[in-house]
């Protein structure tokens, strides 16, 4: 894959996928070094004038009044990370450090935090060599951006902290020895502009985001499977109906649903039973559309904001090198982003919890004349009784995660920081949130197409006869009971191919 010239171009939420997941190589490109180069010259310059400027010759937070000697400054902003680095919890996955890392890399770029192109390249060596930073996951409230998290990172580019290497945890001062890379030593507000800023969140939200979109596509096919399994009618996918209503994503998921269950003609499944009087289906097939569309809705809208998120610049001060200022402002703050997860949590679990309902009328013989729990010998077998238990539990669970963290606000560093954003925990909630709709709608595949096999020997659509065999060549028929478990985990790890 080529190498991705950060500076160059705006960054894409795929692009940032692919650094993170795939080791997609990174370069600095040529006019994000000039930009880089002329506010740090700017900066040193103003601070060489005598001029007094928040985080770069005073304190932080409520300390701003506090002006700090020149002689001093290199030894605050390491103090700076080294006090702000209080994170506790369980350390991020490398690939949301890997994201956290471009991310703030991308943030310094653009020539308004007065960083030097030595930090921002060495940023870029983390990732093309496999570093690290150990970040713990709980400690951000998401005010002057994510700082606790923010601190762990930066710590390694000065030889503190911990970073994985090929998966082992040593010191930041081994994790860039082992590669030939040596620690930075910060400049003026060079410690600052490292962590204030909202990538934590960030971060998380872009797979979120990406991971939603996935499971939009996931929840059509299920939607459209347990349809068929059931019996039920195509008619309120009618284009007409939508046409009166044109919310776009109940549109197009209307579209989806007549592509898949009539494309290029009712299926067999569908003919045998035209006819039958039965107008009118439950709501968690009939109102596919209209809940999964309102999802679409929200994940598009979400995207937009984590895209401008991602391309902007979130630390405090800011450099205006054309202008000879430096503004404080309040950049750093992470509302847009809590508000947007807050958001998306609750779009993405209605996919579970619409998934669940279908799921129990499925295994519910008052629904259908399948067999009760989608087995013939029920009685001796409990079929996919449990299995529908479990998917009530996960939906129950989003619902308490999906209580929005973004009302909520604590003030912080004696009051000054009088209201924040929460835009970690939303993120990190959003995160369990898409995790849990992923099990969800891998159950109902599950009992979806075990359905459509007690309906054999009628097929049902072309599209949907090759999602079957895709279940099937990691998920069997089940005849009796069996460690169900093991075959719902294999449909987990096959639902990210879908």
């Amino acid at each position: 894959m080529k190498a991705l010239e950060l500076g160059k171009a705006p960054l894409t939420l795929e692009q940032v996928h692919l650094v993170a997941t795939q080791g997609l190589k990174v370069t600095l490109s040529a006019g994000a070094k000039t930009r880089i180069q002329k506010a740090h010259n700017f900066l040193k310059k103003k601070v060489a004038s005598g001029e007094v400027i928040y985080g770069v010759n005073t304190g932080f937070g409520i300390l701003a009044n506090v002006q700090v000697k020149s002689k001093d400054l290199a030894q605050l902003q390491v103090n700076l990370l080294r006090s702000h680095a209080v994170g506790v919890g369980a350390p991020l996955a490398e690939p949301q450090v890997r994201a956290m890392v471009l991310l703030r890399a991308a943030n310094l770029t653009q020539g308004h935090s007065g960083a030097s192109v030595e930090v921002v390249q060495l940023l870029i060596d983390l990732l093309n060599h496999g570093i690290a930073p150990y970040i713990p996951e709980q400690g951000s409230v998401g005010a002057s951006g994510d700082l606790a998290p923010l601190s762990h990172l930066a710590l390694v580019l000065i030889g503190e902290g911990k970073a994985f290497v090929n998966g082992k945890l040593m010191s930041g001062k081994a994790a860039l020895a082992s590669k030939k890379l040596k620690p930075v030593v910060l400049g003026p507000k060079e410690g600052l502009a490292l962590i204030n800023g909202t990538q934590f969140m960030a971060a998380l939200a872009t797979f979120a985001v990406l991971e939603a979109e996935q499971l939009f596509r996931i929840a059509n096919y299920s939607g459209a499977m347990s349809l068929e399994a059931l019996r039920g009618t195509s008619i309120a996918f009618d284009a007409k109906i939508h046409a009166i209503r044109p919310h776009p994503g109940q549109v197009e998921v209307a579209k989806i649903m007549r592509e898949l269950l009539c494309n290029p003609n009712k299926s067999e499944i569908a003919r045998s039973h035209e006819g039958c009087g039965r107008v009118q289906d439950p709501y968690s097939l009939r109102c596919i559309p209209q809940v999964h569309g309102a999802t679409l809705d929200t994940i598009r809208f979400v995207r937009s904001i984590v895209e401008r998120e991602i391309n902007s610049v979130t630390d405090n001060p800011l450099v205006f090198v054309d202008q000879d200022e430096i503004l404080s402002g309040g950049n750093f703050h992470g509302q847009y982003l809590a508000v947007a997860m807050d958001y998306l949590s609750i779009a993405v679990a209605e996919l579970g919890s619409i998934s669940e309902q279908r799921f129990e009328k499925l295994v519910n013989p008052a629904f259908s004349d399948l067999p009760m729990f989608l087995m013939k010998d029920a009685g001796l077998n409990s079929g996919f009784m449990i299995i529908q238990y479990s998917a009530a539990s996960i939906v129950s669970e989003n619902k308490t995660l999906c209580h929005p963290a973004s009302v909520d606000t604590i003030p912080t560093n004696v009051d000054k920081e009088d209201h924040v954003s929460m835009g970690a925990w939303a993120a990190r909630k959003c995160t369990m949130v898409v995790a849990n709709v992923r099990k969800v709608l891998s159950m109902e595949l599950m009992a979806a197409a075990q359905g459509i096999d007690l309906l054999r020997p009628l097929k049902t659509s072309k599209e949907l006869e090759k999602l079957h065999a895709k279940i099937r060549k990691v998920v069997p028929y089940f005849k009796e009971d069996a460690p169900f478990h093991e075959a719902i985990e294999d449909l987990i790890l096959l639902s990210h191919e879908l």
